[in-house]
């Protein structure tokens, strides 16, 4: 478990699964061998053979007011297409009220966006029923992301996603649509990143002059600021998502804003540095 204070916010990582290799499936370009020159990710990111490190895991924005769940991961119990994420058994649940949060406390579930590895603790097998998991929240979703998705449903990718994870909560009347810069809360907001899906969006942490970024999937791995014409398989328009990285890593390159990767393995969060060989690198010393 990560955290970080933002000010008067305490962010707080909950992980699912950290894993090692195995990224190509996501980031085709991402060999051990194209991946090796770049020296600066071990060993936080890549191990030594050129492996990368990568984790699925839940963040909470915890403003004092408001205790905001960023993205839900995978779940337990869920028929998925990725064998190594069907029928998970992990003690998430139990991880997240360690860490102070248990599931009737949370008020707000926002999801950056409506992929499997980010919805999957929207719900949970009760008496074989899919039921939310936070029955006490609002879940946000970007308007934008809920059209397209609930008219290209495509449970041949990953799964049944939308039927298990989605629509249930949907059909519990615990979901707001919200424009893709919506303000959750006065520290809170929603910032457009599309191009990996076309609703996609970041969170941006603002508080006592310090802030934050929780990148979603327009980042999947920090080697994506190196090169972030790597694009991810699960793109849905590469050249929108190769436009949308481009454009984040201009934005906020140098500056005092904590990124926050949502597949960035342990520390996670750094900032983004220039390179002397040209492009980006995450800077997690400090």
């Amino acid at each position: 478990m990560n955290q970080w204070q933002i000010g008067d916010v305490k962010i707080t990582r909950v992980v699912e699964i950290e894993s090692l290799g195995g990224s190509r499936f996501i980031l085709p370009d991402a060999t051990r061998d194209a991946c090796l020159p770049y020296g600066w990710m071990q060993p936080h990111f890549m191990d030594e053979q050129g492996n990368l490190l990568m984790s699925v895991h839940a963040l909470v924005v915890d403003t004092g007011e408001h205790r905001i769940l960023v993205d839900t991961c995978i779940g337990n119990d869920k028929e998925r297409n990725v064998p190594n994420w069907s029928h998970l058994q992990t003690h998430f649940l139990q991880d997240l009220e360690a860490a102070g949060y248990a599931p009737d406390t949370i008020d707000t579930v926002l999801c950056t966006h409506l992929h499997v590895d980010h919805v999957g603790w929207n719900t949970m097998l009760v008496d074989g029923q899919w039921v939310p998991t936070f029955p006490n929240a609002r879940y946000l979703f970007a308007r934008t992301e809920w059209e397209h998705w609930d008219a290209n449903d495509d449970e041949t990718v990953y799964g049944p996603v939308l039927a298990d994870s989605v629509r249930p909560v949907v059909e519990a009347g615990l979901v707001d649509l919200v424009d893709m810069d919506h303000r959750v809360c006065p520290e809170v907001c929603l910032e457009p990143t599309p191009g990996h899906t076309p609703g996609h969006v970041s969170v941006h942490i603002r508080s006592g002059g310090a802030e934050a970024l929780i990148t979603g999937d327009c980042i999947h791995h920090p080697v994506q600021m190196t090169r972030p014409d790597w694009c991810s398989s699960a793109d849905v328009d590469q050249a929108q998502g190769l436009q949308t990285r481009e454009t984040l890593l201009q934005r906020y390159v140098d500056q005092d804003i904590l990124i926050i990767g949502t597949h960035f393995a342990t520390p996670t969060a750094g900032h983004i540095k220039h390179l002397e060989i040209g492009g980006y690198y995450l800077d997690v010393s400090g």
